[in-house]
């Protein structure tokens, strides 16, 4: 009887501290996303693959998130754009939707979920502090996203003028080859910006 007396009078706390880690988890879900379409609007005008900051903001949230929560947030931004928020690059004056996931960015978009996972599982176990083991986290996860990112502009986007596939050699050229050295200087930022951020605020310990 005194232990059940004892749980009922921990439940109203238990309770309340699930439902204020749920709002937080909420609020920085929503400043993800918040950040991750700030970077898709600033960007460098190349088509019909832009050039933009995603993947730096995406390594960057992960990073600070962890799996679960990096994940959730990309999830969240991509839902964003799925029921027609303008979220994505070009948008407007193009429409979000359904349909721009099948256009060019549709693989790069998809890989941004494996780019959060990877990420986070290495920040969950402690790689974010450490330039080497964070650089190559984030390399071995860019290689998965230009690979969808390829693999879908090459065989499977649906293309503005029509046709499915631009080939192997335009998706070379203008999904993967213009942004090889851009993104190699994000992931060589990040992996040096991160661990000293952590450093600085002593997180994890």
């Amino acid at each position: 009887m005194q232990v059940n007396a004892q749980a009922a009078a921990l439940a109203p706390s238990l309770i309340a501290a699930r439902g204020s880690r749920t709002l937080q988890e909420v609020a920085l879900v929503l400043i993800g996303t918040a950040v991750l379409v700030a970077s898709a609007k600033i960007f460098v005008p190349f088509y019909p693959i832009p050039m933009t900051l995603q993947t730096l903001a995406v390594m960057a949230i992960a990073a600070a998130y962890g799996t679960r929560l990096g994940t959730l947030t990309v999830l969240a931004y991509l839902a964003e754009g799925l029921v027609g928020l303008p979220v994505f690059t070009w948008t407007p004056p193009a429409i979000a939707g359904p349909a721009y996931f099948l256009g060019p960015t549709g693989g790069f978009l998809a890989g941004f979920v494996l780019l959060a996972i990877i990420v986070g599982y290495a920040a969950d176990r402690g790689w974010d502090r450490s330039v080497v083991r964070l650089l190559a986290a984030m390399l071995a996860a860019d290689v998965v996203v230009f690979a969808l990112g390829f693999a879908w502009f090459a065989w499977f986007a649906h293309l503005s003028k029509g046709g499915i596939g631009a080939g192997v050699d335009i998706a070379w050229a203008k999904g993967i080859a213009p942004f090889v050295l851009g993104d190699l200087l994000k992931i060589v930022l990040a992996s040096l910006l991160i661990p000293a951020v952590w450093g600085l605020v002593g997180r994890k310990g």
